[in-house]
């Protein structure tokens, strides 16, 4: 690659809204603008950007994590990022691309999956400087006192003892009374205690006089439902406006909200952010959808539903091996989405597989080691990169492999989805008319998906994952 010269913070972000880039609404380059001043000490004001994301599962994977260099990207520039956890509209669920209504998830398993995500973005984001970041959620302003506070959360019969989830705050009422719930629910707000903001009953209605249902049912996704004679839920049309109100909420407690971003699939929901803070009265908000990025099978988006996908906190090796069964297609892709690569080296990498002059195996272990050092550094991806080198060019056999017992009869196909090594027998269908389970003993590709192994076998399955019967 050729020598790569200094940017400027005008090129920086010109890169940052050009690559991976499917919509910026951004009139009269409004936030442009802003963080190009501010990151040349041309201007105090700091722009605030906003991040949403309702946690549904408990894990986050490196396509969400090509927002997620964007945000690192403007962190460096000098944005705020207001990182939002939608605890409370995780509670409806984001209709986006499903067919039908999601499932209600109960409030334990969001608050695991919360501290999940925010343990996981330290990966990309610096965390720990309150200029730069400071994370939020959504039932600050969308839950009541009431809602908040039930008799689990006090002390009930014990005025003298501090409320649970509280440190060193004594009452000296009952501590059901109003008054009690009342500093509970202002010390347990992520917002400034002095200065809270709520969405009340009123304030909702009134967000709703500016949305028409025209407006709502417009989304792809909702056409689809009717024409297909699926149910619509009115809480799921309301969604996006939940949403809306987040981006207004912000604005109200930092002083501005100047950009929310997301994948292209939450376009239509962080443009309606737009309209409710237009409604309001507020400057509003620029928008950002960046690319989703293609799953190991090459085909869908990435998903852990569909099982192609890399978690941010994979270990080394199984990252490192992931990445190496990638199909070739998607090498210029993915260093484009998936990695710090300058724009002009990827643009570089994607002639040389074009012109057959790049070879691909090399391109490979370069991104997949890339991969490795954006979430677990140097070191790491050295060695990720030796026992690559080790367990599949020279065809050695991991020492922890995985030892299974199979019952009378079964197959190892069954088995594997017993153990849940393989999600389903589809899947593992999948895996063998693909050819991707390999008998180590002697070289060839299983074909028959019935097998019933022979102890003392051992099988590749995938590129990372061996078995041993036993």
């Amino acid at each position: 690659m050729g020598i790569i010269m200094k940017r400027t913070i005008e090129q920086k972000v010109e890169e940052l809204f050009s690559r991976a880039t499917e919509a910026f609404i951004d009139p009269d380059d409004y936030f442009k603008n802003k963080l190009i001043a501010f990151a040349k000490g041309e201007s105090t004001e700091r722009p605030i950007v906003k991040l949403g994301a309702d946690p549904t599962r408990p894990d986050i994977h490196i396509g969400h994590a090509v927002v997620l260099r964007k945000l690192r990207t403007m962190q460096d520039l000098g944005a705020k990022i207001i990182f939002l956890v939608g605890d409370f509209t995780a509670l409806i669920g984001d209709p986006t691309g499903k067919s039908k209504v999601r499932p209600e998830l109960a409030a334990d398993e969001i608050e695991t999956n919360m501290q999940t995500y925010l343990e996981q973005i330290t990966k990309v984001l610096k965390v720990d400087d309150p200029e730069t970041f400071m994370w939020s959620k959504n039932s600050d302003w969308f839950l009541s006192l009431a809602d908040l506070v039930s008799p689990e959360q006090v002390i009930e019969g014990k005025p003298d003892k501090a409320i649970k989830g509280l440190k060193n705050i004594k009452i000296n009422f009952p501590a059901n009374s109003y008054l009690a719930k009342a500093i509970l629910y202002q010390n347990t707000r992520r917002q400034d205690k002095n200065n809270i903001h709520q969405v009340t009953i009123r304030e909702f209605l009134q967000t709703l006089r500016g949305v028409t249902h025209s407006q709502l049912i417009q989304r792809d996704m909702f056409q689809d439902r009717l024409a297909n004679n699926q149910e619509l839920y009115i809480h799921e049309m309301m969604y996006p406006i939940l949403q809306g109100l987040d981006s207004l909420m912000i604005y109200r407690i930092f002083g501005s909200c100047d950009l929310e971003i997301g994948g292209t699939d939450q376009l239509f929901n962080n443009l309606m952010g737009r309209t409710v803070m237009k409604n309001a009265g507020v400057a509003p908000q620029s928008v950002a959808a960046f690319s989703l990025l293609e799953g190991l099978d090459g085909v869908e988006k990435m998903s852990k539903s569909l099982d192609n996908y890399i978690g941010v906190s994979d270990e080394p090796n199984d990252m490192y091996g992931k990445v190496m069964s990638l199909p070739d297609s998607l090498i210029g892709r993915w260093f484009e989405l998936a990695t710090f690569t300058p724009e002009v080296e990827v643009s570089e990498i994607k002639k040389s597989l074009e012109s057959d002059e790049g070879n691909p195996y090399e391109l490979k272990k370069r991104l997949a080691r890339e991969i490795v050092v954006i979430y677990h550094g140097e070191e790491a991806a050295d060695l990720a990169l030796e026992s690559f080198t080790n367990t599949f060019s020279k065809g050695e056999i991991p020492e922890d492999l995985l030892e299974i017992k199979l019952n009378k009869g079964e197959t190892l196909g069954d088995s594997l989805v017993r153990l849940e090594v393989v999600p389903s027998k589809s899947q593992w269908r999948r895996l063998v008319e693909q050819g991707s389970v390999t008998d180590m003993n002697d070289g060839q590709k299983v074909a028959d998906e019935k097998l019933v192994p022979e102890s003392g076998a051992t099988y590749r399955i995938g590129k990372k994952r061996f078995v041993k019967v036993s």
